[in-house]
């Protein structure tokens, strides 16, 4: 008896129901806020003219490769000295995440170095640094071993050695400071200043924001940051920007898509309050984004000339008439953190589900070559002859299914990530690829029904599925199954679209 099909829609959009009601009701669930305004932000008068003086540069600059020993492995880097002479103050470039090249602060060293400045750029390091693993006291201690150098060069004026840190580089810039006194004076740019997971997050919703992607493309990816199980993403950054006693000058981007600096300036002014330190400088610049670059090009306007002007000003410039200056930021949403998936939808249990299926889906040909191998006939009796094919077809078909979702969300997923660094016209691709996504979990879960249902009706027909039978039909509907409910908790049957 064949199952009709106006039972198999009722079948399959109860089945539907049930898992978009997943979507709903188990946690973690983000929806950031707006974020409310603060009149602090509303008011910041223009930076003083004397900031942005044009600076003097020098005719010549000498380089020199340094090689640093460190824990685990030696950091290289450059060492560029003005030719005046006298004793100079000198800075160290600490990188945000990734590789860090040195190579990539080239043109402001060049630029400090000429106006009188000594720098380091070095390479970041490998050993104990990856993609789950970042010890920020780690990078921090590299950085010092930097300063240490520095100490020892005769160019240098030992009161007036700085650090420099952007992005990442913001957590472990203050990590070093409130450790050593041998730092003078500290630089900040893109300083998250909230803790990575809400740094991505934020940045993550204000980036699919622009895309005009849709909402469950966003739950997406914010559920599988909650079942992320890296420690480094809850880090804690008030302890160490409250130790810090030293001069700050903070430069925050009005583009930056991946920093919420409002709430990373109101984390660093209570940072400094906590510290007693009222030797802190903010300047917001205007169309400056991560790199206080102007859209990836030049930097933004004045920045570079405030940096160098700062430096060499100091101790006088340490307490600044204005704390906070420059173009004003708007921040529209709150930085929230993202809960923690529980026990059942972690990374661990996401990794199982995926093996399972994919044991399921490999056990039914593994089983039926065991079969061919011992010689007996694949289909023992003349109703299973007829009543099998089409069922092993279905099964074939959700196998491939189950594979190319699996492809289509990881592709999908480095589609927003490459589309969040360039964002010019990206938005048609990622609707296109959310509906391909939504798509093939629909076509997912309409053969687990059909193939249910077909299964079923053999079994009333008379057939009789022999052990090899067994196991391909559990494996392919129990792994679509796992697939299914997994499915169901990352959003990609939950509605609003």
């Amino acid at each position: 008896m064949r199952t009709g099909r106006g039972t198999l829609s009722v079948a399959a959009g109860l089945v539907l129901v049930a898992l978009a009601t997943v979507g709903y009701v188990l946690p973690p669930a983000f929806d950031p806020p707006p974020l409310k305004v603060d009149p602090a932000f509303q008011t910041i008068p223009a930076q003083p003219a004397s900031e942005l003086r044009p600076v003097v540069a020098v005719d010549s600059v000498r380089r020199e490769e340094i090689s640093v020993s460190a824990e685990g492995q030696r950091l290289d880097g450059t060492l560029r000295l003005p030719m005046t002479p006298g004793r100079h103050p000198a800075m160290v470039f600490v990188s945000g995440s990734g590789n860090g090249s040195r190579t990539e602060f080239t043109p402001q060293a060049e630029f400090l170095a000429k106006a009188g400045v000594v720098t380091i750029a070095f390479d970041k390091r490998t050993v104990g640094y990856n993609f789950r693993q970042r010890d920020f006291s780690l990078l921090a201690d590299d950085a010092l071993r930097m300063v240490e150098l520095l100490r020892t060069r005769p160019e240098v004026d030992p009161a007036r050695i700085g650090l420099w840190g952007v992005s990442e580089g913001g957590w472990v810039v203050p990590i070093a400071a409130a450790k050593s006194t041998a730092v003078g004076f500290v630089i900040l740019v893109s300083s998250p200043n909230v803790s990575p997971l809400r740094q991505v997050a934020w940045a993550l919703n204000e980036q699919l924001l622009r895309l005009r992607a849709p909402i469950g493309a966003r739950d997406l990816l914010t559920r599988a940051m909650g079942g992320v199980g890296f420690n480094f993403l809850r880090y804690d950054a008030l302890p160490a920007l409250s130790g810090i006693k030293q001069p700050v000058l903070a430069f925050y981007g009005t583009t930056d898509p991946s920093i919420p600096f409002v709430e990373s300036t109101q984390a660093l002014i209570k940072g400094m309050n906590r510290a007693g330190n009222d030797d802190y400088t903010i300047r917001f610049m205007a169309m400056g984004d991560h790199a206080m670059r102007v859209s990836g090009g030049p930097f933004t306007k004045g920045y570079l000339e405030t940096m160098a002007n700062w430096i060499t000003g100091l101790p006088g410039t340490a307490r600044p008439a204005l704390h906070m200056a420059g173009a004003t930021p708007v921040q529209r949403f709150e930085a929230s953190d993202v809960p923690a998936a529980p026990w059942y939808a972690g990374g661990t249990m996401l990794g199982l589900t995926i093996c399972l299926a994919a044991v399921g889906y490999v056990a039914g040909p593994i089983a039926a070559m065991v079969v061919r191998l011992r010689g007996r006939p694949l289909v023992p009796a003349e109703t299973n002859a007829r009543l099998w094919p089409p069922i092993r077809r279905r099964l074939s078909r959700m196998v491939w299914t189950g594979v190319g979702l699996l492809a289509s969300v990881i592709a999908f997923i480095i589609l927003l990530v490459l589309f969040s660094v360039n964002q010019a016209g990206a938005w048609p691709a990622v609707l296109a690829g959310w509906l391909i996504v939504r798509l093939l979990a629909a076509l997912m879960l309409i053969q687990e029904v059909t193939a249910v249902a077909a299964f079923v009706s053999a079994l009333r027909e008379g057939m009789r599925p022999g052990r090899w039978q067994h196991v391909a039909v559990a494996g392919v509907l129990g792994g679509t199954g796992l697939l299914l409910v997994a499915a169901a908790y990352y959003g990609l049957f939950s509605f609003p679209w």
